[in-house]
C-alpha cells in the first residue's frame, strides 16, 4: 500500500488530557495495547475521533474500536476496570460493523455510576494498529470534544492483518478460558504482546471464528467469555514453540488472577444507593404492596408519687394478675405451639421476682405503682441491652411489652389501636410481641421495623401468620409518610418506596401465582422430595415441642432433624430433672413412630442463652465465651443427666444425638464418653447415632478428621455464617450482609459434604438456609442429604426439590462457588428459578 497523507484524530470526549505514564494500570502505562493518551472525562457521550468502521464493540459497552480505510485501528477504552460493570451505565449508539463519521456518538456512559461502581473514569484513546503519531498542545491540559487530539502517520500495512506463511498450521490441544470477564483489553493485549515475539503467523481460534494473535484489536472481536473453549495455530519455523507458549498464557488467565475454570464468576454489579429504595433483612418471607401505617409507641402520663403504700402495692398486684390471665387467654387461643411459647414466656417475667423486688422497693419509697412498675422494667431491660448479646435485647422487647400490658391496667388505659386500611404496611421502630400477635391479617399485609431481629419473637410470629417483614433498617423509615404506597419485598430485604407499576404488577401476579403454589405444595406434602431424575432428599423438621412434632407430620415432615432441647431447661427457676425429660422425649418419640429419625441436640445454652440456676461469669462477647458444648463439658452432670433422659426414649424411634458448637476432637471423645457410661449405667447394648454441629469455621475445616469419628454431620448456616463472616445476624447496620448464601459460607459447607462423603457419613443441614425455597437447588448441588426446616415451610421445601434435577444443581453450585458475595448468588439463583420454571409436576397417589 502506497504512503498516504497523515490523519488528524479528533477528541472523542471532553475533559482534561494526561499522559499515558501516569494512567494507575500498567498494561495502558506500558503501552503494551498500544500508545496514545489519556482524557479524564468531564462529559458523559463518547465520539468517533475518525471517521472508518466500529470493528470491535465490547458486549459490556465500556470499549470500542474504530478502523480507518487504511487500516489505523483506535482503541477507546472508558474507565479502568469498567468490564466488571457487566454493561451498566453504558449505552451503545451504534453496532458493530457500521460505518461512522468522525464527531458521530458512539457511546453514552453514566459518568456518575462509573465513578461510584469502577476504579476510575480515565478514558484511553489507543492507536492499537502501530502508527506513530504527534500531539497538539492543548492549553492548560483541557481539551473539549472535537478538538484536534493527536496526528497520525500512516503505516503502509493496516494493522491486525495475518501474514500469510507456507506450510502446515500446528494446532494446540482445547483451552477452556478461565477469565471472569474473558479476553477483554486487559490479558488480550498480554497475549498479543507475547505473540509479537514469535515470527510464526498464529491464529486464536473460538468456534468458527479465528483472530490474529498479535492484533489487540482481532482478539477482543472474538467477545469471548469464560468457559470458551479457545485453540492455538501457528504456522512458521518458531510455530510449536508460538502454540505451546500461548496455549499455556491462555490457561493461566494471561496474567489476570483466576479461579478454577468450572467455577463461572459472575460480573460484579453493584447496586447504586437509592433514596427510594430501603434495605433490611428479612424476618418473615414474602411480598406485599400497600399503603404505609406508622406505628409509634404510645406514651403514657404516669405520676411519680402515690398514695397509701398499701393501695399502691395492690393497684401493681391487681394489674399483674390481670396481665396473667390475659397472657394465658392469648396462650390459649394461639394456633401454634410459637404464640403459645412466647406468651408463657411472659408469664414468667411477670412471676420474675427480681423484678417485683425492684419495684416492691420503689413502693416502700413512696413512688406510685405505676412508677414503680416501669422504673423497675426500664432498669431491668437498659441491664439486659448493655449485656451486647442479641439475645438478651430480644428478651427487653419483651420485658418492655410485658411492662407496657401492666402499666396500661394500673393506669386504666386503653391499648391505643390505630386506624388500618384494608392494604396496610406497618413501619415502627419495633413492634412487640403483643402488637404482632394482635395484627388483624385481614388488613395488615406485612411490616417494617428499624430494631428487632430475625429470629426474635416478633419474627416468629410474622412467619407463623405468615407475614412478610423486614427488620433492620435505617430510621429514616420512620419518616415515610402515612399513606404512601410501598412494595415489601422481603424475600430480598427490600423497601421500595416509589415502586415502578410494572413492578406492583408482577407482584400482584406473584401473589396470586404463591397462593396456588401453597395449595399445591399442601396437597402434595405427604409425597417423597424426589429430584426430577430420582433423587432423594430427606426433608426433615427443626422443632421445639411435642406440639411442633405433631404438626410437622401433618406437613409432610419426614421426622425430627433437630430438636431444640433447651425448650425444657429456659424459662423456669431450676433445672428439670431426668424424670421429666425423659418423659418429654419419649412422648416426641413415640408420636414419630420406630421408623423415623428424632435427632435431639444436646444443651446449647451459655452467656447468649443464660439458664437462672447455672451461674456464670459475665462475658464481653458471649458468643466466643461458655456456650454449648463447652458450657456442658465444664458442667458435666448437667450434660450426663440429659443423656440419661435422652437414652430412655432409644427404641421407641431411630435416636440420634447431636453435639453443638464442637470445635475441637477432644471435645467429641469427652462427650462420647460421657454417653458410653450412661449408656452401660442403662443396660443398653446399642448406643444411638452420635453427631456433631457444624456451627464454626473450625469444624468445617477440620471435617476429614472428624468425620472417621461421627456417624453423622448436620450443618447450622445461622451460626456458621455469623462466626464465618464476623457479622451478628441482627446488627442493625451489618445484618443484611450476614447472608449464608455467601460464598465463604457455601464453601465450608461443600468442605463438610466433600469430607463426610468420603467416610460414607451423610450431612443435613438445620439452619435457617435450609428452609429458604431459594437456596434448596445450591444445597443439593453441594451434596447436603437432608434438610431440616421451619415447620410450616416443610411442604415448600419438599416442592422446591422436586422442581429441579441433581445434575444442573450441581453445576450450579460450582458456578456459585466462584462468586464474589452473597448478592451475586441470590441473583444467579433467582436467575436460575426463572430459567428454569416449568409447570409443577402432579403427583399421584
Amino acid at each position: 500500500m502506497s504512503a498516504t497523507p497523515s490523519l488528524e484524530l479528533l477528541a472523542p470526549l471532553s475533559g482534561v488530557l494526561i499522559e499515558l505514564d501516569q494512567v494507575p494500570d500498567p498494561v495502558f502505562s506500558s503501552r503494551m495495547i498500544g500508545d496514545g493518551l489519556c482524557i479524564d472525562p468531564t462529559s458523559g457521550v463518547l465520539c468517533a475521533p475518525l471517521a472508518g468502521v466500529v470493528s470491535n464493540l465490547q458486549a459490556s459497552g465500556h470499549a470500542i474500536s474504530i478502523t480507518d480505510d487504511q487500516g489505523v485501528q483506535v482503541l477507546m477504552h472508558i474507565g479502568l476496570d469498567t468490564v466488571q460493570l457487566a454493561g451498566k451505565g453504558f449505552t451503545a449508539r451504534v453496532r458493530e460493523g457500521e460505518r461512522v463519521v468522525a464527531g458521530q456518538a458512539l457511546i453514552e456512559f453514566d459518568a456518575d455510576y462509573i465513578a461510584l461502581h469502577a476504579r476510575s473514569l480515565l478514558t484511553l484513546v489507543l492507536v492499537v494498529s502501530g502508527e506513530t503519531f504527534t500531539r497538539p498542545a492543548a492549553a492548560n491540559g483541557l481539551i473539549a470534544s472535537g478538538e484536534p487530539l493527536m496526528r497520525i502517520e500512516r503505516n503502509a500495512s493496516p494493522a491486525g492483518a495475518l501474514v500469510e506463511e507456507e506450510g502446515e498450521a500446528l494446532f494446540s490441544s482445547p483451552v477452556t478460558l478461565p477469565n471472569a470477564n474473558g479476553l477483554h483489553a486487559r490479558p488480550a493485549a498480554v497475549l498479543a504482546q507475547a505473540a509479537k515475539g514469535f515470527a510464526a503467523s498464529i491464529c486464536v481460534h473460538r468456534r468458527q471464528d479465528s483472530a490474529n494473535a498479535k492484533s489487540l484489536v482481532a482478539i477482543m472481536a472474538l467477545q469471548t467469555v469464560r468457559g470458551d473453549v479457545l485453540q492455538v495455530s501457528a504456522v512458521g519455523e518458531d510455530a510449536q514453540a508460538a502454540v505451546d507458549a500461548l496455549a499455556a498464557l491462555l490457561a493461566d488467565g494471561c496474567g489476570e488472577a483466576v479461579e478454577p475454570a468450572a467455577a463461572v464468576v459472575v460480573p460484579v454489579v453493584v447496586e447504586a444507593p437509592s433514596p427510594t429504595l430501603l434495605r433490611g433483612v428479612c424476618a418473615s418471607p414474602g411480598s406485599a404492596f400497600g399503603r404505609v401505617v406508622q406505628v409509634a409507641e404510645q406514651q403514657l402520663d404516669v405520676p411519680e408519687f402515690g398514695g397509701d403504700e398499701a393501695h399502691e402495692r395492690a393497684s401493681l398486684e391487681r394489674a399483674l394478675d390481670e396481665a396473667t390471665r390475659a397472657l394465658q387467654t392469648l396462650r390459649d387461643n394461639a394456633e401454634g405451639s410459637a404464640q403459645a411459647q412466647i406468651f408463657h414466656a411472659h408469664q414468667e417475667l411477670l412471676e420474675d421476682p427480681s423484678l417485683l423486688e425492684q419495684a416492691q422497693v420503689l413502693l416502700t419509697q413512696g413512688k406510685s405503682a405505676a412508677f414503680a412498675w416501669r422504673q423497675a422494667t426500664e432498669d431491668t431491660c437498659a441491664l439486659f441491652e448493655r449485656l451486647g448479646s442479641h439475645l438478651l435485647a430480644e428478651r427487653a422487647l419483651d420485658l418492655k411489652d410485658v411492662g407496657q400490658r401492666v402499666l396500661r391496667l394500673i393506669l386504666g388505659v386503653q391499648e391505643r389501636v390505630a386506624e388500618l386500611p384494608d392494604d396496610a404496611i406497618l413501619i415502627a421502630d419495633q413492634l412487640t410481641p403483643s402488637q404482632t400477635a394482635g395484627l388483624d391479617t385481614r388488613r395488615v399485609l406485612g411490616f417494617a421495623t428499624v430494631g428487632g431481629g430475625a429470629t426474635s419473637h416478633v419474627a416468629i410470629l410474622a412467619r407463623a401468620f405468615g407475614l412478610p417483614a423486614l427488620c433492620g433498617l435505617s430510621a429514616e423509615v420512620l419518616k415515610v409518610p402515612a399513606g404512601t404506597q410501598v412494595l415489601l419485598d422481603a424475600d430480598l430485604g427490600r423497601l421500595h418506596l416509589m415502586p415502578e407499576e410494572a413492578d406492583v404488577q408482577r407482584l400482584l401476579l406473584k401473589r396470586q401465582e404463591q397462593r396456588q403454589r401453597r395449595q399445591r405444595e399442601t396437597e402434595q406434602a405427604a409425597e417423597a422430595a424426589l429430584t426430577r431424575d430420582g433423587h432423594r432428599v430427606e426433608v426433615t423438621a427443626n422443632v421445639a415441642s411435642l406440639q411442633e412434632v405433631e404438626q410437622s407430620l401433618t406437613l409432610g415432615g419426614e421426622g425430627v432433624g433437630l430438636l431444640r432441647s433447651e425448650f425444657l431447661y429456659l424459662e423456669r427457676q431450676s433445672a428439670p430433672g431426668v424424670e421429666e425429660q425423659s418423659a418429654t422425649y419419649s412422648a416426641i418419640a413415640r408420636a414419630l413412630g420406630p421408623a423415623r429419625n428424632l435427632v435431639v441436640r444436646t444443651l446449647d445454652v451459655g452467656g447468649d442463652k443464660p439458664l437462672a440456676y447455672v451461674p456464670m461469669d459475665s462475658e464481653a462477647n458471649p458468643f466466643l465465651g461458655m456456650r454449648g458444648i463447652r458450657l456442658c463439658l465444664q458442667r458435666p452432670e448437667l450434660l450426663r443427666q440429659q443423656l440419661r433422659a435422652i437414652l430412655a426414649c432409644a427404641g421407641l424411634t431411630q435416636l440420634h444425638i447431636m453435639l453443638p458448637m464442637i470445635t475441637q476432637l477432644s471435645e467429641l471423645r469427652q462427650a462420647r464418653q460421657f454417653l458410653e457410661d450412661e449408656a452401660l449405667a442403662l443396660g443398653l447394648k446399642a448406643l444411638p447415632k452420635l453427631g456433631i454441629m457444624i456451627e464454626v469455621p473450625a469444624a468445617a475445616l477440620m471435617a476429614d478428621l472428624f468425620a472417621p469419628e461421627v456417624d453423622f454431620f448436620s450443618i447450622g448456616t445461622n451460626d456458621l455464617t455469623q462466626y464465618t463472616l464476623a457479622m451478628d445476624r441482627d446488627h442493625p447496620q451489618l445484618a443484611s450482609q450476614a447472608d449464608s448464601l455467601h460464598p465463604a459460607v457455601l464453601r465450608l459447607i461443600a468442605t463438610t459434604v466433600k469430607a463426610a462423603h468420603a467416610h460414607g457419613k451423610p450431612v443435613s443441614v438445620c439452619g435457617a438456609l435450609a428452609s429458604e425455597a431459594l437456596a434448596v437447588p445450591v444445597l443439593l448441588g453441594l451434596g447436603v442429604d437432608e434438610l431440616s426446616v421451619s415447620v410450616p415451610l416443610i411442604p415448600a421445601i419438599k416442592a422446591a426439590v422436586r422442581e429441579v434435577g441433581l445434575p444442573e444443581c450441581q453445576a450450579l453450585a460450582q458456578q456459585i462457588l466462584g462468586l464474589e458475595n452473597a448478592g451475586q448468588v441470590r441473583e444467579a439463583l433467582l436467575d436460575h428459578q426463572q430459567t428454569t420454571a416449568v409447570e409443577p409436576r402432579v403427583l399421584e397417589n
